[in-house]
């Protein structure tokens, strides 16, 4: 007798299962009744199945995640402090923000692990000076001149020395350092469907390696929001995992993306920001299945608080508890085999890869920004999110649905949560990221009593 208790039983094929169920229906349509067409144009059925499967061979991250903290450097003891505080208690990635140059060895002073960098400013004397300095440690200084050119709609100076910059500083720093960051966390903010994310990010590494030379590969990381679509937040890192190892062996080079992954803020709530957490910890799960290198977590308060060291440790707890309680540790490599991700990963492939081929042949990532193209198919698709949030059909809990009717948090606000607005001269429209909660907060706010 079998050890395998289905042996037992003979296979029963996708066209029976179909059959099956469409007698069941008792002549409702199967396609009408039981196919959830989604924004992407992806259908999703009600059963996959073994005989029609097939899997793309998708790169696995090498090493288990990082657990990242983001600290704003205000000053460079306080910071340092923060950061070391952070690594005590279960942090094994820095993240840190600057707005201006700082004392690079009073920052970093006791601290040896991975550094990724967020400098607002496009500097070649301090970037060297930064790389040369972090010789000894995994250092990520992470220049994106292109998100910055998308979101403020100008270069720092202009493209060509903006580019001449980050050639200079390529120049002059270790191997070991990844220079370039390809920001599309941009995209997903502001509305982009799951397709276009993949699409653009791929399109916008590509720009990078036409203008820098595609050495530059190595050196590249990726930078992700993801929502709380969980299973198609999961196929999307797939995919995108799989179509840069593709691009890149057009370049005769045998890369695997740096994926740092964070969670939205298009779907976090002033109200009822407890459910934050929530949405934070099934998207901190989408990241790691999808095979994310480094994940940093965001706080539940962080629409409208400074940052706290409750609201951190909160944050950072939640990626420790998935890693060391909740079997998560490792785990990247689960979803592979699984029916339903693989479908998804592949459709998702192949409707990104379309879109990609498409900006390639239309002139490039930054002749479709410079006309707006791309503006314009971010906006249609954020329009039709937003519209179906304002109907309900998808819904925030604690916000759109089941709202607390006495919750007050005009009293509570620390930093101003809605779009700002900034009128000023443009070479380009700017991609504007936007909560979609924030047109009926605005509304509980003005009617606080």
């Amino acid at each position: 007798m079998s050890n395998f208790l289905f042996d037992e039983f003979p296979p029963v094929s996708s066209k029976q299962w179909k059959q099956k169920i469409q007698f069941d229906l008792k002549g409702a349509e199967y396609n009408k009744t039981l196919l959830t067409h989604t924004n992407e144009g992806i259908s999703i059925k009600p059963f996959y199945h073994q005989n029609e499967r097939d899997f793309l061979e998708i790169p696995k991250a090498k090493e288990d995640f990082k657990i990242c903290q983001s600290i704003f450097i205000s000053d460079e003891i306080t910071a340092n402090f923060l950061a070391l505080d952070s690594l005590k208690r279960g942090a094994t990635s820095i993240l840190f923000i600057a707005d201006e140059p700082f004392n690079i060895s009073e920052l970093l002073k006791n601290i040896n692990c991975g550094i990724h960098f967020q400098l607002n400013f496009l500097s070649e004397k301090f970037s060297v000076e930064l790389a040369n300095f972090c010789l000894n440690t995994s250092t990520f200084i992470n220049i994106d001149i292109i998100e910055n050119h998308a979101k403020s709609g100008n270069w720092y100076f202009n493209l060509k020395q903006d580019f001449e910059i980050i050639k200079n500083i390529k120049s002059q720093i270790p191997k070991n350092t990844s220079l370039i960051k390809v920001d599309a966390s941009l995209y997903q903010n502001s509305g982009a469907n799951i397709i276009q994310q993949v699409a653009y990010a791929l399109a916008h590494g590509n720009e990078y390696l036409n203008f820098l030379g595609a050495n530059i590969a190595s050196e590249i990381q990726f930078n992700f929001s993801v929502g709380s679509n969980y299973f198609f937040e999961i196929a999307k890192l797939r995919a995108f995992r799989y179509l840069w190892k593709l691009l890149c062996e057009e370049y005769n080079f045998n890369i695997e993306p740096h994926l740092f992954i964070q969670p939205t803020f298009r779907n976090k709530t002033l109200y009822d920001f407890n459910s934050n957490m929530l949405r934070t910890t099934t998207e901190c799960m989408s990241a790691i299945l999808g095979g994310a290198n480094t994940i940093c977590n965001i706080s539940y308060d962080s629409v409208y608080h400074k940052k706290n060291e409750f609201g951190e440790r909160i944050a950072r707890n939640q990626l420790l508890i998935l890693k060391e309680e909740s079997y998560f540790k490792n785990a990247s490599d689960i979803t592979t085999g699984t029916y339903y991700i693989e479908s998804l990963t592949k459709e998702i492939t192949e409707k990104a890869l379309i879109i990609f081929k498409d900006i390639e042949k239309a002139g490039g990532f930054l002749k479709l920004l410079k006309e707006g193209t791309i503006q314009r198919k971010i906006k249609e698709s954020a329009d039709k999110e937003q519209s179906q949030f304002d109907s309900q059909e998808l819904i925030l809990i604690g916000t759109n649905k089941h709202p607390i009717e006495n919750e007050k948090m005009n009293g509570e606000i620390e930093l101003f949560p809605f779009v700002k607005t900034k009128p000023r001269k443009t070479t380009i429209e700017p991609i504007i990221a936007k909560r979609l909660s924030e047109k009926i907060e605005k509304e509980r706010l003005k009617n606080e009593a």
